[in-house]
């Protein structure tokens, strides 16, 4: 364990999995972006030997009433954790998932946070509530070298638009657009987890199945669309 802190450097927002302690006293796991203070970000050429100095405030958004939202004002916190793995994000953002303790197994580095809400504004039907987190305890349990997959980066990506496939505010054509190319990163660039983790987009989602019929309705109406040449 290590003193009160972040157990890595953030800079602009950081993708990461939180996991919650619900009503049923299981955990729920769901993605979390943090967004780190303006002022005192880590250096980003050196990312672990900055974050027991950073300063400032982390942040965090949920929109609506999700589960973390609930659990943020139920319990107070959870535990914020990162991973290299995709398919943890994947089934973070896109599925149901409870688990019986709150650290994943094959997570890198966790912090128990302390959640208040600072902030809530209405977006169109949705309620955004901004959370200030305050690092409790921390442990690395793996140093790894970082290197640069776009597959990794494409599925992290999709996760974000697929899970605003339902959402009234964002356009759905464009979303598949978004996919479409997504995958095809992915399908060049991935590895065997990154085109797993993308499978699992595909399973939770069915964005293909909503994408071949947006191209069958715009290939069936060219021909008698009524428009003069």
């Amino acid at each position: 364990m290590s003193d009160p802190g972040w157990p890595v450097a953030l800079r602009g927002v950081t993708e990461s999995v939180v996991a919650t302690l619900g009503p049923n006293d299981r955990w729920n796991v769901a993605a979390l972006g943090l967004h780190a203070p303006e002022h005192g970000e880590g250096d980003a050429s050196h990312p672990s030997s900055d974050a027991s100095s950073q300063s400032g405030t982390v942040t965090a958004r949920t929109f609506g009433r999700t589960r973390t939202w609930r659990n943020f004002t139920e319990r107070g916190g959870g535990v914020v954790q990162f991973t290299s793995d995709p398919r943890e994000f994947v089934d973070a953002a896109l599925t149901v998932r409870e688990e019986p303790d709150p650290v994943l197994p094959n997570a890198d580095a966790w912090v128990e946070v302390r959640a208040e809400r600072v902030a809530s504004e209405d977006r169109g039907e949705v309620t955004v509530r901004t959370w200030a987190l305050t690092p409790v305890e921390s442990e690395i349990r793996s140093k790894r070298v970082s290197t640069v997959n776009r597959g990794f980066g494409a599925v992290i990506d999709a996760t974000v638009a697929a899970s605003r496939l339902d959402v009234p505010a964002y356009d759905t054509a464009e979303l598949l657009d978004r996919l479409r190319y997504f995958a095809d990163v992915v399908d060049r660039c991935g590895g065997p987890a990154e085109r797993e983790a993308f499978a699992r987009i595909d399973r939770a989602t069915g964005w293909r199945s909503m994408d071949s019929d947006r191209t069958d309705d715009e290939t069936g109406s060219a021909p008698g669309d009524g428009r003069g040449t």
